[in-house]
């Protein structure tokens, strides 16, 4: 590691303050974009063509598909999620990651599946009812995190006169969570969107730290640790599945198991539950360029003590549960 000591995050939502309560409760929402349960056939579904190791490991040897979608393996719980939410048509991002991130069926809302980016309407329902501004509301004293780091020209495009965003930024913006840039990413307290930072001398810092997944995902554990919220969102595994690249799909469900891996080493599980989700199936399915109706899969690790999993079976019933285990 760079440092020799522990960085200490600063950053809270709208609402938070930075003391941690004694014996509360926490959770990380890890987002990956694209990722459905899919068939057990390698040539298909590159997670048995890959099979990752630590991820099947967890999983008790074995990987979630849709002849086997609920898997408890003792250490770690797989649920199929619903991504269709009643509506006719694909699943698409923007409806998808606002469903997930409110808890309140958008699609169903507008009539249609629409994405990538959120619908003009859905704009003030993310607003007011983020899993961000839900937490951070009525002066709770939750404090939240988005865990990603952001090169400079993401934030001068904020400046501009777009604001073609996805749902999660969005919530974020809205609810007041700070944006981390470069500086949190060479002072420890913030991943790369990218999970390693490998990509940022292309995006003009081409002094940004460099990363192993692994050492990522213990990053992404601390961050964890300070924060009664945290959401890290990761969007290669869609890129993946669009591209219909079965080498890029290894390589990037490769750095996701070694982000995993870093994040069960050093998360303290003993009160953070982490949350491994997605919003619609895609990679799953690497023969086809458009995304499937698929269930996706929601994956728990950590403190699952008291978590409401009994109610979860589609994109809309994970705020709320969350909502019910942090009080």
């Amino acid at each position: 590691m760079r440092n020799h000591h522990t960085p200490v995050d600063p950053g809270t939502g709208k609402g938070g303050t930075s003391a941690r309560r004694s014996g509360t409760p926490r959770v990380l929402l890890l987002f990956l974009d694209g990722v459905g349960i899919g068939v057990k056939d390698p040539r298909r579904n590159p997670f048995f063509d890959l099979r990752p190791r630590f991820l099947t490991g967890l999983l008790g040897g074995t990987l979630p598909s849709l002849g086997h979608r609920t898997i408890d393996s003792g250490d770690a719980l797989c649920l199929p999620l619903d991504p269709n939410l009643g509506v006719a048509g694909l699943p698409q991002s923007g409806t998808g990651q606002a469903t997930l991130y409110t808890g309140i069926n958008t699609a169903r809302l507008i009539g249609q599946h629409f994405g990538p980016y959120l619908y003009s309407t859905l704009k003030p329902v993310v607003e007011a009812h983020s899993v961000f501004a839900q937490l951070a509301s009525n002066g709770s004293a939750h404090t939240v995190a988005l865990a990603n780091a952001f090169p400079q020209r993401f934030f001068d495009y904020l400046a501009g006169p777009r604001r073609r965003i996805v749902a999660g930024m969005y919530a974020a913006l809205t609810a007041g969570v700070r944006f981390r840039d470069i500086s949190d990413l060479k002072n420890g307290i913030a991943v790369s969107t990218d999970i390693t930072a490998g990509r940022w001398a292309h995006f003009g810092h081409p002094d940004a730290p460099v990363l192993s997944p692994y050492d990522a995902g213990r990053q992404l554990a601390r961050i964890a640790d300070a924060h009664d919220f945290t959401l890290f969102e990761y969007f290669m595994t869609d890129k993946a599945g669009h591209e219909q690249s079965r080498e890029l799909a290894r390589a990037v469900l490769a750095d996701v198991d070694e982000l995993l891996r870093g994040v069960w080493e050093a998360v303290d599980r003993r009160r953070t539950l982490v949350i491994v989700t997605s919003d619609h199936g895609n990679i799953e399915e690497i023969g086809i360029k458009m995304h499937t109706r698929h269930p996706v899969p929601a994956i728990l690790f950590g403190n699952r003590k008291g978590f409401p999993v009994d109610g979860l079976r589609s994109l809309s019933h994970l705020v709320p549960a969350i909502r019910s285990f942090l009080g």
